[in-house]
């Protein structure tokens, strides 16, 4: 088993800098903390009194990584986990990366260093090749965000499907100029798209890639895009969006410019969220089980942390509801898929 003499000897520090890294001493470059971090990589170091002290012991702590606290699908999310965690008595750390790719690397150590007894990614930022190596240490899931060569359990939605019958009902409306907006480049955000192509390619219709805009996350976001949509020579008739808010402030610019909604230019948002009720026109959406999908993540990590065995590649696929308001047009009934 490595020490803290191989650590420094691989990093080519001291013992008592690899000392301080380790227990967070303000007065260490990043430099040093990041050679200290990848010495115990290669050594698959665990501190001793980190190891000692809690590798029998349960820490009744879930930590779960979130890109973005602000965004209303992470915060009823996190509110259906607890629901289950405090049932059992669990509680959990919130950790919010920022779509920092560090960030995330920091928070997985706490699996590693036996800080909680499992972890929930409900999104990711490094290559999963980084990412997977950590379930070694304790039981992790993905919940919401996806990747198909993960070992592990994976509870989401059928992103391509949905895609693409939020597409197919504005084409359905009779719109044939229609942009669309994702997230960033994640499985999630790329099969989303994928179903919107797919959409238009079953009813010969061409993808202009001027009318598709990635890292488009909120309502600010929503109205930077319609206004540079509507300045367009030919503008769309109709967006397909990847988040209420964003389809939210995409109504509040076209408000801004006269332009009607849905006459003018047909808005779907994604989730469901209140703000898809309270919006002018309401909202029509794509509404993902949130709850379903935080409970059912937390009541799988729990099984695993109890059964104590590793994990392996499961994925349980939760339904969703295409949810027709006047924003699109429609006045047609919710259509369960």
């Amino acid at each position: 088993m490595a020490t803290i003499a191989d650590v420094a000897k691989r990093a080519g520090l001291s013992r008592a800098t690899v000392s301080r890294v380790l227990n967070n001493h303000p007065n260490v470059t990043e430099d040093k903390k990041r050679l200290v971090r990848e010495a115990m990589d290669l050594l698959n170091y665990v501190p001793n009194t980190t190891a000692q002290r809690l590798r029998n012991q349960k820490t009744d702590t879930i930590a779960i990584l979130v890109p973005v606290l602000t965004n209303p699908f992470f915060a009823y999310l996190l509110e259906a986990m607890d629901m289950v965690a405090t049932r059992n008595h669990l509680q959990l750390l919130i950790c919010q990366t920022r779509y920092s790719k560090q960030k995330e690397l920091d928070f997985l150590e706490l699996l590693r260093t036996k800080q909680v007894d499992g972890l929930i990614l409900t999104s990711y930022e490094n290559e999963w090749k980084q990412i997977e190596p950590f379930s070694a240490f304790a039981p992790m899931v993905l919940c919401n965000e996806y990747e198909r060569d993960a070992k592990i359990p994976i509870i989401r939605m059928d992103q391509f499907e949905a895609g693409y019958i939020g597409t197919r009902h504005l084409i359905e409306q009779g719109h044939h100029r229609i942009a669309c907006t994702c997230g960033d480049k994640s499985n999630l955000a790329k099969d989303r798209q994928a179903g919107f192509r797919k959409a238009l390619a079953e009813y010969g219709l061409l993808v202009k890639e001027e009318w598709i805009f990635s890292n488009v996350f909120d309502i600010e976001d929503g109205k930077r895009v319609l206004r540079t949509l509507m300045n367009l020579k030919e503008a769309p008739t109709a967006v397909f969006t990847g988040s209420d808010q964003v389809a939210a402030g995409m109504i509040m610019a076209a408000k801004a410019l006269g332009k009607k909604v849905p006459d003018e230019i047909a808005i779907i948002g994604f989730d469901d969220q209140p703000i898809a009720k309270v919006v002018e026109p309401a909202l029509t959406t794509i509404r993902q089980p949130i709850e379903d999908l935080g409970k059912t993540a937390m009541e799988v990590i729990i099984d695993l942390i109890a059964i104590k065995k590793e994990a392996n590649h499961q994925e349980i696929l939760l339904p969703y509801d295409l949810v027709i308001r006047d924003s699109t047009m429609s006045k047609l009934k919710s259509i369960s898929k």
